[in-house]
């Protein structure tokens, strides 16, 4: 199971639960798609399709929900080590 953890300006935000244990998020909008690690800082880690203005955006909305990701980063990935 995929969790979204938000929906915000048409941006999708959410994790695969087949993936790494470093906090990141994916960002979907129609198909573009980017992830971007949420520590030690918040950098983007890879984009497809995404303009400059849209990654300014959409790491404008990572900052303002930063900590909220975190946390359910560590909250999904626990329930997926413990099953």
């Amino acid at each position: 199971m995929s969790p979204i953890f938000k929906r915000e300006n048409g941006y999708l935000f959410k994790i695969y639960s087949n993936e790494e244990e470093r906090k990141h998020i994916h960002v979907i909008k129609a198909e573009n798609e980017a992830k971007f690690w949420l520590e030690p800082v918040i950098e983007i880690a890879e984009n497809y399709g995404f303009n400059n203005k849209e990654i300014r955006n959409i790491t404008q909305i990572i900052e303002q929900y930063g900590d909220e990701f975190k946390h359910k980063f560590a909250e999904h990935i626990g329930k997926r080590i413990d099953d």
